[in-house]
């Protein structure tokens, strides 16, 4: 991550390499009002230190509004490509006349996270004139530190705690879930599960955390402080996998409320350590723990099946 450009906390943001884009929120400067002009105030007209102060609040507001606009269309182009991926795999399935499921399951990966989440990412912040290095930079690319890997192995715990809390209370209510399309997918076909635990670490964590942590909250810092970016973010996050997840509407919305637990905890791990990697393996071990709860129940107990089920509607992806 970028080191911060003030004493707010905020990031700086990336600039532009001659002839490029601009950095997206840049406005041209010049033309401004001059100083003593403006509306007349009950204490006499505005002195230049108004002036520029208040240029400078609406410049700030603009730029707020342009990072949270862009990262919002960043957390929705994401899986809306995704989406249209599948489209591909119909297309492949169609032409060779139907795919084993170990295929097509990895061509989906390949297309709905790597070019989807990654790849978009990865061409957002070229276009904003970052190169390889500059990339790896601004995201925060880098081997964890044994500190870093007992963080992870600690806020997976909170987020278990948190989640198995939440869901006590959700039955106790009697509250409806919505499920997961991947996890019901892995019911159905278990002997596909170990192919998704290996994904939870290589595919799906790494994919989805470069773009909504590294890019999105990314974007968000270089205007916000830490808390309102990394809330953002996480509600972005929980909210775009409404299309992952199947049932009523009420379910849906509960489900996406819960989901919204370990992204915050996604977005602070990644905040404390300006790490990457860190959120990224941290996901996928949530993850792949879920899947292999999945596998254990599935393969030796019906009646825990169930169960199972529930908390498999709470896969961050």
């Amino acid at each position: 991550m970028a080191d911060p450009s003030s004493d707010d906390g905020n990031r700086r943001e990336p600039g532009a390499p001659d002839g490029g884009p601009p950095a997206d929120g840049a406005t041209a400067t010049g033309g401004g009002p001059e100083i003593g002009d403006g509306p007349a105030t009950a204490d006499g007209p505005e002195t230049g230190d108004d002036t520029a102060s208040s240029a400078a609040d609406r410049a700030g507001g603009r730029r707020v509004a342009v990072a949270v606009a862009t990262a919002l269309i960043l957390g929705v182009l994401g899986p809306a490509i995704a989406l249209l991926s599948g489209g591909v795999v119909l297309g492949l399935n169609a032409v060779t006349g139907g795919l084993p499921l170990a295929a097509n399951l990895v061509i989906t990966l390949i297309l709905g996270q790597y070019v989807a989440f990654g790849g978009l990412a990865i061409v957002y912040l070229t276009w904003r004139g970052l190169d390889r290095a500059g990339i790896i930079a601004y995201l925060g690319v880098r081997r964890p530190s044994l500190k870093e890997v007992g963080l992870i192995v600690g806020s997976w715990a909170l987020i278990l705690v948190t989640i198995m809390a939440v869901s006590l209370v959700i039955q106790q209510l009697g509250t409806e879930t919505a499920s997961n399309q991947s996890a019901e997918l892995a019911m159905q076909n278990p002997a596909i599960i170990p192919l998704l635990i290996a994904a939870s670490f290589l595919v799906i964590g790494p994919s989805e955390e470069i773009l909504y942590r590294g890019v999105v909250q990314g974007r968000l810092r270089e205007t916000l402080s830490p808390a309102p970016a990394i809330l953002i973010a996480s509600a972005i996050f929980a909210a775009v996998h409404v299309m992952a997840l199947t049932g009523g509407i009420s379910g849906r919305l509960t489900t996406i409320a819960i989901l919204f637990l370990p992204s915050i905890v996604f977005g602070a791990v990644y905040e404390y350590t300006e790490n990457l990697v860190v959120p990224a393996l941290l996901h996928g071990l949530h993850n792949a723990v879920i899947f292999t709860i999945l596998y254990i129940t599935i393969a030796y107990s019906d009646q825990i099946q169930e169960a199972a089920g529930g908390s498999a509607a709470l896969l961050p992806f």
